[in-house]
């Protein structure tokens, strides 16, 4: 495994599936800050429809639909359907994530906290979603609302010394000794 942080913004993300499980990976991709989403489903829920608005289309997308979409997400199909979505996707090009197979994944959704720019994640390779759940919620309790505040006091720092023209090693040496003064992680 290859921890990335993708840059939602700009790729193309397809969701496709059923039931609320769908609606949970659509607000999953747009808490991310995708900007091009197309979502997919046979049987949208009226929160599907709510959730998705123009983005929805009917029915399952074969590899035409798919190709400038660099991420399909894939929850709550039949294994047969979710299999016919995931060649689709890689015959154009794209990563997949079936939800709960993973054999048909080429990335791994890792649950998340978030404090506003601040991403942790937790991955388990999908091999243990309930550990991930669990870790997630300490964590959680662990690095409280007040960490985004934080972020932003430490960026802002950090823009300044990088502005003052110091060198990387000196900004990051700085950055350290910021953290230590403030004894955010004592």
């Amino acid at each position: 495994m290859l921890p990335l942080a993708l840059d939602m913004s700009r790729i193309a993300v397809a969701v496709v599936g059923a039931g609320d499980v769908v609606v949970k990976r659509l607000r999953l991709m747009d808490e991310a800050g995708a900007r091009h989403v197309s979502v997919y489903a046979a049987a949208a829920t009226p929160e599907l429809i709510e959730a998705a608005g123009d983005r929805l289309h009917a029915g399952l997308p074969d590899t035409a639909a798919l190709a400038s979409v660099r991420l399909v997400v894939v929850a709550g199909l039949a294994r047969e359907a979710a299999t016919r979505v995931a060649q689709a996707a890689r015959a154009a090009g794209a990563l997949v994530n079936v939800e709960d197979v993973v054999e048909l994944c080429d990335v791994h959704l890792p649950a998340l906290v978030r404090r506003g720019d601040l991403t942790i994640a937790i991955s388990t390779a999908g091999r243990s979603p309930a550990l991930a759940r669990r870790l997630r919620r300490r964590i959680e309790r662990q690095y409280g609302p007040e960490w985004a505040g934080r972020l932003a006091e430490l960026a802002e720092a950090r823009r300044q010394w990088r502005g003052e023209g110091l060198s990387p090693g000196e900004v990051s040496r700085r950055s350290d000794a910021f953290l230590d003064e403030k004894e955010w992680l004592a």
